[in-house]
């Protein structure tokens, strides 16, 4: 499902970022996969052995693919059993863009993400993305839940300067 910076222009504002954050659930099996899925040489993909050791990871495993004659890149976060991520793909959205559809992680899942992210670095260009998430999409923000997730991962300081 897509995340991070694009998931969170689908649900607000415009603005520049670099890459897409895909949540993805991978076995160590699936992990093969991706070097037919993203082939040499038009995709830069890491070793095998790193992409194994970083779907291994109990958190945060993660790793890129970068399409070389363009430069974009996908980042990876490996979502584990994780209850948050569990959620998200429970009430993931789907987005018609063209002819096709996309997989969106929901916007109360963005928010929380972007919340921890600011609670961890700082840049305010995630309380800026929250704002705009809730002033263009808060018609299908499910509050009550959102509350309930901002509580369960202590994020309620974070949530306050959203509103200040």
């Amino acid at each position: 499902m897509i995340s991070g910076s694009v998931a969170a222009m689908l649900y607000g504002e415009p603005r520049v970022t670099h890459d897409v954050d895909l949540v993805v659930f991978l076995t160590a099996f699936d992990i093969p996969k991706l070097a037919t899925a993203f082939p040499s040489p038009e995709f830069y993909l890491p070793p095998l052995e790193v992409m194994v050791i970083e779907q291994a990871r109990e958190h945060r495993g993660h790793f890129n693919v970068i399409h070389l004659r363009s430069g974009l890149k996908a980042d990876f976060y490996l979502a584990r059993s994780e209850e948050l991520h569990v959620w998200a793909a429970e009430h993931i959205r789907t987005i018609p863009l063209g002819d096709e559809t996309i997989t969106v992680a929901p916007p109360e899942y963005v928010i929380l993400r972007k919340l921890e992210y600011f609670r961890e670095g700082g840049s305010p260009k995630h309380l800026r993305d929250i704002r705009a998430i809730l002033s263009h999409s808060s018609e299908i923000i499910d509050q009550a839940e959102l509350a309930r997730w901002i509580k369960r991962r202590e994020l309620e300081g974070q949530w306050k300067l959203v509103h200040s």
